[in-house]
């Protein structure tokens, strides 16, 4: 249980460093770059999905690790295990989706809880930037709309 605790602090902190440097960095740049308000605000969603796989790879590759060279549980039927059910059952994990077709066993059912809320939270970061943003470049189109 230790090395299960230490992942999820890791992950914990992994993933809110990640999230944060992207979205400072699309805070930075994006309203200096070229490009219209209207693709501003896909390459917001764009890049934020990708933070988001990201952290998803990161969580399906601790998962993966713990679980076949930690021996500290498994994920579904332990004779089909693979990375890609691991990137399966955190994909499904962080986005809260459940389907329960993958059931972690041992100690990787703390991990899966705290995948969940870690994912809750950096969802509802992008969405609150994504909302901020569409008003930041939106406002900014209507302003130059006006000029003209």
């Amino acid at each position: 249980m230790p090395m299960v605790l230490f992942a999820c602090l890791s992950l914990l902190v992994a993933t809110t460093l990640i999230h944060y440097e992207v979205l400072g960095l699309m805070n930075r740049h994006l309203s200096r770059a070229p490009v219209r308000a209207r693709a501003r605000l896909v390459i917001v969603i764009f890049v934020a999905f990708l933070a988001h796989t990201l952290e998803i790879l990161l969580y399906a590759a601790t998962l993966y690790l713990l679980a076949r060279f930690g021996k500290l549980g498994h994920l579904g039927d332990a004779g089909r295990f693979s990375f890609d059910v691991s990137l399966y059952f955190s994909a499904e994990t962080y986005t809260s989706l459940g389907y329960g077709d993958v059931v972690p066993k041992g100690d990787l059912r703390l991990m899966a809880g705290v995948e969940a809320l870690n994912g809750l939270l950096l969802i509802g970061w992008s969405a609150s930037y994504t909302y901020i943003a569409m008003e930041r470049f939106w406002g900014e189109s209507d302003k130059k709309a006006l000029k003209t």
